[in-house]
């Protein structure tokens, strides 16, 4: 039986961070992040153009959020709207009891404990709000931030599983305990 997932989109909040949608003023910051050589150096997905991919961009995840196939955040700091980087939670198993995060950050606040506020958040959320079981994670091999981040917050590597569509990666798990 698949679970039904119906919840008013939540923003989140932190000491340092605010956690919410993600909007079309911030399509611009979007294309920026998804072309920063940097946030992209360990992610296999083809480089965004153009500004305007930003928009669609947008314009997807706003569909996903209506849909309930994603939930996905803009990280901006309490003090500024002005968007920081991005986490999600998405590509949920068919009974929607697993969930894979995402994250990207801009290089400039990297090794400031934001992404490990902004992932307890989401996980905080992700097993006592949405109800997963379980929680995944994908990063490449080589993504040492990644992974310290990962372990960090309890994910186990999940050595008896591959990545199907990138050799490169190790799968990551946190259960809901």
């Amino acid at each position: 039986m698949t679970q039904e997932r119906s919840h008013t989109f939540p923003e989140l909040t932190t000491k340092r961070l605010k956690l919410r949608p993600l909007l079309m003023s911030d399509s611009k910051d979007v294309f920026r992040l998804r072309t920063d050589k940097e946030v992209n150096k360990f992610i296999e997905r083809p480089p965004s153009r153009t500004e305007k991919n930003g928009e669609e961009f947008v314009k997807r995840i706003e569909k996903g959020i209506a849909d309930n196939s994603i939930f996905y955040w803009a990280i901006s700091l309490q003090e500024t709207p002005k968007l920081i980087g991005t986490i999600c939670l998405w590509n949920f198993n068919e009974d929607q009891t697993v969930a894979e995060v995402g994250y990207d950050l801009f290089p400039q606040y990297h090794s400031q404990g934001i992404m490990t506020e902004a992932l307890n958040a989401v996980l905080d959320f992700g097993f006592n709000i949405a109800s997963f079981k379980a929680i995944e994670a994908f990063t490449h091999k080589d993504n040492k931030a990644s992974i310290k981040l990962l372990i960090k917050n309890g994910f186990l590597e999940d050595k008896n599983r591959r990545d199907r569509q990138n050799a490169n990666n190790i799968i990551f798990v946190k259960q809901n305990d």
